[in-house]
């Protein structure tokens, strides 16, 4: 038992002697990276000073690639695309940075210039969050502060505009209805009209069919009149019923059939008297010449 014991120990020491030794390479691989990073992040700052960025973006790259733990080089390459307004790039690089950064100071410098991005794209909202973090990691920066205050301002004339537009567009929406209620009430309207004057015109229609279909009937005081004449010839006699002399009986101012004839005969005596007058002077008178006299 004793030597399985012992055994067993001097396994387990075995163990930790390689863990330890494993360890040690690999902090000093990483130390050896950082280093390696660091140096390139040398170059790349010295490249960017004399305005040669391509060169200064690649090293910056290459820093970032070698060594997870150094937080400078995106920081830097993020204000590098920040300059050129490569504002898109910038944020990125600078949330990289302060998620690498493990100190207060980094991380707040990550952050403030995260705002500013912000603030660039006038994501105001976004903006504050990104100060109030940098705060948290260094609460004395005034910087930040004026920067926070500013963002706030911002926001709230930016949250004023879009309540202001969107009352807008809803005065704007709400016209529209009112015209569109307006055009239907002038169409319902325009509708109504038309039905009352056909129907009006369908009862002047209707009356004249009454008064065509009724074409021999006269009003009611002239149907009262023709009762009353119609009475009258009743009261009179038919004329069929009177006697002869009395239908022949002239009317006011005209002859009789008597007169008539007694008045050709007189014309016909007068006429026959003339006749012989004139008989009488063809004898009596000289004879007419009918020869020229030389």
């Amino acid at each position: 038992m004793y030597k399985i014991g012992l055994m067993f120990g001097l396994l387990l020491f075995v163990g930790f002697t390689t863990q330890a030794q494993d360890e040690t390479e690999v902090a000093k691989e990483a130390e050896k990276a950082l280093k390696t990073s660091t140096n390139l992040t040398w170059e790349a700052n010295k490249q960017l000073t004399e305005n040669d960025f391509p060169t200064a973006e690649s090293d910056y790259r290459r820093a970032i690639s070698k060594s997870g733990e150094n937080a400078v080089a995106p920081f830097n390459l993020g204000t590098a695309y920040y300059n050129r307004e490569s504002y898109g790039e910038a944020f990125g690089r600078f949330k990289q940075a302060g998620e690498t950064a493990s100190e207060k100071p980094d991380k707040h410098k990550s952050f403030h210039n995260m705002g500013n991005v912000f603030m660039k794209n006038k994501e105001y909202q976004k903006a504050v969050e990104a100060y109030k973090e940098a705060l948290r990691n260094n609460p004395s920066d005034e910087e930040t502060r004026y920067n926070l205050a500013l963002a706030k301002e911002m926001l709230k004339k930016q949250q004023d505009e879009q309540k202001n537009d969107q009352n807008e567009d809803n005065k704007d929406k709400q016209d529209q209805e009112d015209e569109k209620d307006k055009n239907k009430d002038q169409n319902d309207e325009g509708e109504n009209k038309k039905d009352n004057e056909g129907e009006q015109n369908e009862d002047e229609n209707k009356d004249k069919g009454d008064e065509g279909d009724n074409g021999e009937n006269k009003p009611e005081e002239n149907k009262e009149g023709d009762g009353d004449k119609k009475k009258e010839q009743e009261k009179k006699p038919n004329e069929g019923d009177q006697p002869e002399e009395q239908k022949q009986q002239p009317r006011p101012n005209q002859l009789s059939k008597q007169q008539i004839q007694n008045l050709l005969e007189a014309m016909q005596n007068e006429e026959k008297k003339v006749q012989e007058k004139m008989e009488a002077k063809k004898v009596k008178g000289k004879k007419i010449k009918n020869e020229k006299d030389w």
